[in-house]
């Protein structure tokens, strides 16, 4: 949950060229500072995304879908501390 007086950045997926997608929103969840999170929306199940953000960041990406289809996607984003204790989120990780 976002704590109240914080921001939340919301891309929507649309509006990126399809090129450069999963290397814009992977550099965009490299530079998240500590506990921010980020919100993307997309037509689609994202899930190759999670697969290349697992591969790139392993238990510390944070991912919790909060709309799943049938038209619209939307994921919440997070890099996660490396702590032991701070890996999962609501839905777990990427």
């Amino acid at each position: 949950m976002l704590d109240a007086g914080r921001s939340e950045r919301v891309i929507n997926v649309a509006d990126i060229d399809p090129r450069h997608r999963h290397e814009i929103l992977s550099r965009l969840v490299e530079h998240l500072a500590p506990d921010a999170t980020l919100q993307i929306v997309v037509d689609h199940d994202p899930r190759r995304l999670r697969l290349r953000l697992e591969a790139r960041h392993g238990a510390r990406c944070g991912w919790s879908y909060l709309e799943q289809g049938p038209d619209v996607w939307r994921v919440r984003l997070r890099l996660l501390g490396s702590r032991s204790g701070d890996t999962t989120m609501e839905e777990g990780k990427c």
